[in-house]
């Protein structure tokens, strides 16, 4: 329980705390005269008590993660799996240098199996594969491989060993296998997610037991704590409940509420205690006076918002160490969030507008719309850029300003709408240009002037229904409402292959962390953490580059043309990391041989290698990247061959590799002031323009006239179709394509292509965001919304 606050700051839990769990679980354990099965029920009981109370107060994405640990240590701890096959397991170092020989495996996929082919458990599995791919693609392309059998032989594994080829084969469907695996080893209790009774809490909380309530974007869970009020006698109106909103020098209200409270039995709710950091202590010292010798009646409830990031966490230990917390999250996928934004309605607001007709027909969709941009955050980067707090206040007001305007046009004002809630409602939330694009594009498509005319499909065999009562809108979202798919948001089926992944990649690194690092290198395990480290050390060092020896480079040529200074820059950038990396790791080196102090920072480059996460301090200094530690710096020695070569006689390559740059557009921009300065031209009235090419990289011998030839871009979202040359829908569980070459030049802004084009956004990382380089304009038959709400970009590395 203790390690969970690595997770997130919330998740602390006091001794004292536990002991009230630990000893309500012995009382309620079944008896037995047999010693040994009263000491199993005994076990059982408190391990499942303790679980519960733990999740109760998790966010839906951490509840796996908790489950898979203790599942793991329980494991562990009875000898029942194999410590080096969980470190594996989780860690999954994987040598990314092979090539899939199958069709239906990605190379990433093969180089894992590759790479468990060395280990004794799995010896042959490469063999096998290629032997009998059938029989695997079979297992590969199921709905549900967690369920299906392995062939051969391979079928007789252990669970947990099954569970590491699950890993390599489809990692997009790990947290199914994880949470089969938890099933099959504790039983199905664990696994099930249960919502808690209110009621039931309440019965669990006491004058020394707050109860806090962490909240999430559109949901109220003080609603509870009224209706139970209602039913047992603490309202308002009674005076025996007061309800302080923190904030604007409520706190002295708040303290008041508390003192009167305890000693004549009220309930008291604190809402957002988040918003007064600096009162927050004495809070802590006023639950702590009335804690004991209160009224037994007394009751505190608070709310609070979690901070996004750790550093901004400011709840002290001892509020949240001694209470009860509850986590309230808004329902997932469409068909919760459609009838939870329509609950914001009833039969009398329907019944309101003189124009019955047309008002419902546009209430429907701006639900769906709803629903669709709230529920399209779990697509992470590819739904949406940054994360907002859209909430049911926005769908309220903007279906009263639908009525305020119905009521006073006599046409339907499409624009004027369209652009209230694109812009401005929903959009006063948004605060990246494409996210803005995306919105007012769900607009566009959900609300079309002619839309009473037709039946308007708002996802494929979904359409606005006619004019129905309010019973009979859920009725019909019920009965038509297709199973929960990405295609509900505009997107690709594989957008939740891409999202899936991410989850169960982000699944096992949080387990890492957890395990505590003698229990990694404990038992069984053959070297010590201090090895470990050390054995990754030598490694990196042994093949850094040597930096560039700049005043070589500068006096090569006489020339400062824009790519060689580009040339230049990126030398000198890359020197400035090179150099990082190496003093860094020669200190630690020191360090581990016990010749110079461990310092704060050596402790955690020590932590960051063990864990092959990525340093900071190198993080700092290099290019924005998702890959973990032996990926990166794989990664970063193709770059350094690249550079070299370059560097060697400063032409430019016949093919750049333009993912290898720290600083992507400053070529971009070389390539236009090499054409401004050619042609002529001013470089303020100028564009990049793209033509995509149908050949690769190997195929190309010399650079371009002008302009340059690029590779290294990966379409997300959608494909390529290389001989037709336009953006075309992505075939399905189809791994994210490399581009072909593609010709960049500049020309002058009068004459851009627009019709038939879609802008596309280009970024280095799949977290997309803030890694925003340009925009290309590819060439698409089909409608440019299509690719906006599928999410389509282009990438420099995936």
């Amino acid at each position: 329980m203790d390690e969970l606050k690595k997770i997130n700051p919330m998740y602390q839990f006091s001794l004292k705390a536990f002991n009230v769990v630990f000893h309500k679980a012995v009382q309620r354990a079944e008896p037995s005269n047999n010693v040994k099965e009263r000491v199993n029920n005994l076990i059982d009981c408190v391990t499942y008590s303790t679980f519960i109370y733990i999740s109760r107060g998790l966010f839906e994405r951490d509840k796996l993660t908790v489950t898979a640990q203790v599942a793991f240590q329980l494991l562990l701890m009875n000898k029942e799996i194999d410590a080096r096959d969980l470190d594996f397991l989780l860690r999954f170092n994987i040598d990314h240098s092979y090539n899939s020989p199958l069709d239906f495996l990605s190379n990433s996929t093969w180089s894992a199996i590759k790479t468990m082919s060395f280990m004794d458990e799995f010896r042959g599995l490469d063999k096998d594969i290629e032997g009998s791919p059938k029989r695997w693609k079979k297992v590969v392309e199921s709905e549900c491989p967690e369920k299906e059998k392995f062939p051969q032989e391979w079928k007789t594994k252990s669970s947990l060993q099954k569970l590491i080829m699950m890993r390599a084969l489809r990692p997009d469907r790990m947290t199914y296998a994880v949470r089969n695996f938890v099933e099959e080893k504790l039983g199905s209790k664990y696994a099930e997610g249960r919502k808690t009774d209110f009621a039931k809490l309440f019965q669990e909380s006491g004058p020394a037991l707050p109860i806090i309530f962490i909240l999430s974007p559109g949901v109220d869970p003080l609603k509870d704590v009224e209706s139970l009020g209602s039913k047992l006698g603490f309202t308002i109106d009674s005076g025996k409940l007061q309800n302080v909103s923190l904030g604007q020098g409520q706190e002295a209200i708040a303290e008041m509420a508390l003192e009167k409270a305890s000693k004549e039995g009220h309930w008291v709710i604190l809402q957002n205690i988040h918003l007064v950091a600096k009162w927050l202590d004495t809070l802590e010292e006023l639950l702590e006076k009335h804690s004991e010798g209160s009224h037994s009646a007394y009751r505190v409830y608070m709310s609070v918002e979690p901070a996004p990031t750790p550093k901004e966490h400011v709840i002290p230990q001892g509020i949240l160490e001694n209470s009860i917390k509850i986590t309230n999250e808004p329902p997932t996928g469409m068909l919760a969030n459609l009838h939870a934004a329509l609950d914001n309605f009833d039969q009398n607001i329907l019944d309101q507008c003189t124009r019955e007709q047309e008002f419902k027909a546009i209430l429907f969709p701006l639900c769906y719309f709803h629903a669709c941009v709230a529920e399209r955050r779990k697509f992470g980067p590819q739904g949406w850029n940054r994360k907002y707090p859209f909430n049911n206040g926005d769908l309220t007001i903007s279906v009263h300003v639908l009525y305020n305007y119905l009521e006073g046009n006599s046409q339907v004002p499409w624009e004027d709408l369209r652009y209230l809630f694109g812009e401005i409602m929903y959009g006063g939330h948004i605060t990246d240009d494409w996210d803005r694009r995306l919105c007012c594009t769900y607009l566009e498509e959900y609300m079309q002037p002619y839309q009473f005319d037709r039946k308007l499909a708002l996802a494929p065999g979904f359409v606005v229904p006619s004019n129905l009562d309010y019973q009979g809108y859920h009725k019909y979202i019920d009965e038509m409402l297709p199973p929960e798919s990405p295609v509900h948001y505009g997107l690709h089926p594989n957008a939740e292959i891409e999202f899936l992944t991410v989850t169960s990649d982000n699944l096992f690194h949080s387990l890492l962390e957890l395990q505590s690092q003698d229990s990694i290198a404990g038992e069984g395990a053959s070297q010590t953490v201090e090895e470990k480290v050390k054995a990754i050390l030598d490694d990196i060092q042994e093949k850094l580059p040597e930096g560039y020896n700049m005043s070589d480079i500068t006096s090569k040529t006489a020339e400062r043309s824009p790519y060689i200074l580009v040339c230049f820059q990126e030398c000198e950038r890359m020197n400035i990391l090179l150099h990082e990396i190496r003093r860094s790791l020669k200190e630690l080196d020191l360090g581990l041989k016990g010749e110079l102090a461990i310092s704060a920072e050596m402790e955690q480059l020590q932590t960051a290698l063990f864990f092959d996460n990525l340093p900071d301090t190198w993080m700092k200094l290099a290019y924005p990247s998702t890959y973990s530690l032996a990926q990166w710096y794989n990664d970063l020695l193709l770059r350094c061959r690249e550079l070299d070569s370059w560097a060697q006689d400063l032409t430019l390559p016949s093919v750049v590799w333009i993912s290898g740059f720290f600083n992507p557009q400053s070529f971009l921009t070389a390539v236009m002031q090499s054409l401004a300065h050619k042609n002529e031209w001013p470089l303020d009235k100028m564009h990049i323009t793209v033509d995509v090419t149908k050949k690769y990289k190997e195929e190309f011998t010399q650079p371009a006239r002008e302009g340059a030839y690029i590779h290294g871009l990966y379409l997300e979202g959608a494909c390529w179709d290389v001989q037709g040359g336009h953006v075309a829908e992505a075939c399905l569980k189809a791994p994210t394509a490399a581009m072909p070459v593609v010709f960049v030049r500049a020309i002058p802004n009068d004459r851009q292509e627009t019709r038939n084009i879609y802008e596309c956004p280009v970024y280095k990382t799949k977290l997309r965001g803030s890694t925003y380089v340009c925009t290309f304009h590819l060439k698409s038959r089909e409608r440019p919304a299509k690719w906006i709400l599928a999410g389509v970009a282009l990438l420099l590395s995936v």
